[in-house]
């Protein structure tokens, strides 16, 4: 096995800047109040921090609309802040990622202020625009929807011109077919790469192009995507996602990110298929993204069968030398411990799950004191996506978190940390209004409680991301699915295996996904016991001719 780089055995932990840390008392989290908690992160064993976007924007859409990508937006700090960020992290030996949006910008970005001014303007063709259809050019240009509702296009009565958005309607895509936009957008990729940054996780990254011609997507017959079609809202997305020339731009940005030393990486939001996924990691070479994320595991069940097909179908497009990716929660995605019931001990399980198996782990900030999603009316929302279902009946709203596992108010999981039992969780004065109100079980599920209970859901974490840094077999090794008659049925086992010279390492995994408590031969004797999600584990005071698992128990053995 070659010399494995950092980023495949790294741990990455996401942090939404808004909500992590209030350290001027204004209700907003800001970079100040993240570097004093960078300790805090250092000591859970997380080695990689992937921030969401704090560049200088209107916060429309809270940073994803960015309106300059050489500023910081004020309500976060400075560049000087930023800068300090970078050095405290690299001084404590920690990874710094940054949420790139190349697809576009905020209308209020002045290459847009500009673009809408006049046709003639140089800076017109930044952004796709196009004429109407007719009778007099008042409908659209195609049929082309957006990402979440309706159609992309949107009227500019002052050039008489419709301009495209793959997502909100104050977020106009940027044209990539105009070689400018490349060279500038390579240039701000290298602007971060010189300040120190480590990588990216570049947003929506699958609509980097459009079709040249402008062609109506075909229709469809589903209303959502499947492992064989990406289409959805009854409609293919065949000429506005997924674009062959948007496969050979992520080469050139590659190119770029592999001119710095030491090596840095870049991990993709993609949606589509699995064949279509693997495609983003490019050609045998892996010239394209270094990582794509897997959003199967977002919604899946704790359930024997299906983890192990899902294991096995992520092996089966990205083995060695590539890798998948372990995600479980993210801003835009219902918090897992909400999807689990606020079951504690199926949360230490599935995080058991995903820092045992083969795959790089992101972790979503409190998930590792189990933060639930807030319940919050989408009357009062602040996420713009939520504002396009207003008038979408209650009952259907409830039926999709219901039965799809899904908030369409994304608020609900960008709520503030929480440090402490104190008023606003410890997140900012007690007598501020934070950005977010509070999720309700803070006074049970913050840090400060946690780190005192010894057999609580941070410190679980914690002794599994300590022995997942110091085991090789477990940050680097290979997987196989143990299928054997002697262990019961309700059990998932897995054995992780390293070698590199005389150095060889085995760990074995037994995650116990039921109810029941189980008694069974452990089929791999000459293993040790290592740990287990239960300070309480029967296994470390019994030799190991035998393991006990208690309900949803997971323990690891190395030899």
């Amino acid at each position: 096995m070659d010399q494995i780089p950092w980023w495949k055995k790294t741990i990455v932990y996401q942090i939404y800047p808004r909500s992590f840390y209030d350290s001027t008392g204004n209700g907003i989290g800001d970079l100040k109040g993240i570097i004093s908690k960078l300790d805090y992160i250092k000591d859970l064993g997380v080695e990689t921090v992937w921030f969401s976007p704090f560049y200088d924007s209107p916060q429309k859409d809270f940073g994803y609309d960015i309106r300059n990508y050489r500023e910081i937006a004020l309500e976060y700090g400075t560049m000087e802040d930023c800068e300090r960020l970078i050095m405290e992290m690299h001084d404590r030996g920690m990874k710094i990622v940054l949420d790139l949006v190349l697809n576009h910008t905020s209308d209020q970005h002045t290459w847009f202020v500009q673009s809408r001014s006049s046709k003639d303007n140089p800076k017109r063709d930044w952004y796709i625009w196009r004429d109407g259809r007719k009778p007099l050019g008042k409908k659209p240009p195609n049929n082309w929807k957006a990402i979440i509702r309706g159609s992309g296009w949107h009227y500019d009565a002052q050039t008489d011109q419709w301009y495209w958005t793959q997502f909100l309607p104050f977020q106009p895509d940027l044209n990539y077919r105009n070689p400018e936009v490349q060279t500038e957008m390579l240039d701000i990729v290298r602007f971060w790469l010189e300040k120190g940054v480590d990588g990216f996780r570049l947003d929506i990254i699958d609509a980097l192009f459009e079709d040249e011609k402008f062609r109506d997507n075909p229709c469809s017959f589903r209303l959502l995507p499947s492992e064989k079609s990406p289409d959805y809202l009854f409609q293919s997305k065949k000429y506005t996602q997924h674009h062959p020339d948007t496969l050979k731009f992520l080469k050139s940005l590659r190119s770029v990110i592999d001119e710095y030393s030491p090596t840095r990486f870049m991990v993709g939001e993609v949606t589509g298929p699995m064949f279509m996924l693997r495609k983003y990691c490019g050609d045998e070479t892996n010239d394209g993204l270094n990582l794509v994320f897997l959003f199967k595991s977002l919604g899946i069940s704790l359930n024997t069968i299906k983890i192990r097909r899902l294991i096995q179908l992520y092996e089966s497009f990205f083995s060695y030398p590539h890798i998948p990716t372990w995600v479980f929660s993210n801003h835009d995605r219902m918090r897992r411990i909400s999807r689990l019931g606020g079951d504690i001990k199926k949360a230490k399980l599935n995080m058991a799950l995903q820092l045992t198996v083969r795959g790089v782990p992101f972790i979503y900030y409190g998930e590792e004191i189990g933060m639930e999603n807030h319940n919050l009316e989408i009357e009062t929302s602040l996420d713009p996506v939520a504002h396009k279902f207003y008038k979408v009946p209650n009952f259907i709203l409830m039926a999709i978190k219901k039965y799809l596992g899904e908030s369409i108010n994304r608020d609900e999981c960008r709520t503030p940390m929480q440090w402490n039992s104190a008023q606003n969780a410890g997140f900012t004065k007690a007598e501020i209004d934070p950005w977010l109100p509070i999720t309700p079980s803070y006074s049970e599920r913050n840090v400060k409680i946690q780190t005192e209970n010894a057999d609580s859901l941070l410190q679980c974490y914690k002794r599994f991301l300590k022995l997942r840094n110091t085991t090789p077999a477990l940050n680097s090794g290979t997987i196989v699915i143990i299928n054997s008659s002697e262990l019961p049925s309700n059990v998932l086992s897995y054995i992780r295996s390293y070698s590199h010279g005389s150095e060889k390492q085995i760990a074995v995994i037994y995650l116990n996904i039921s109810d029941d408590s189980l008694e069974f031969k452990n089929p791999h004797k000459y293993a040790n016991f290592a740990e287990s999600t239960t300070v309480h584990t029967r296994n470390e005071k019994i030799k190991n001719v035998e393991i006990f698992l208690f309900p949803w128990e997971g323990v690891v053995y190395i030899a």
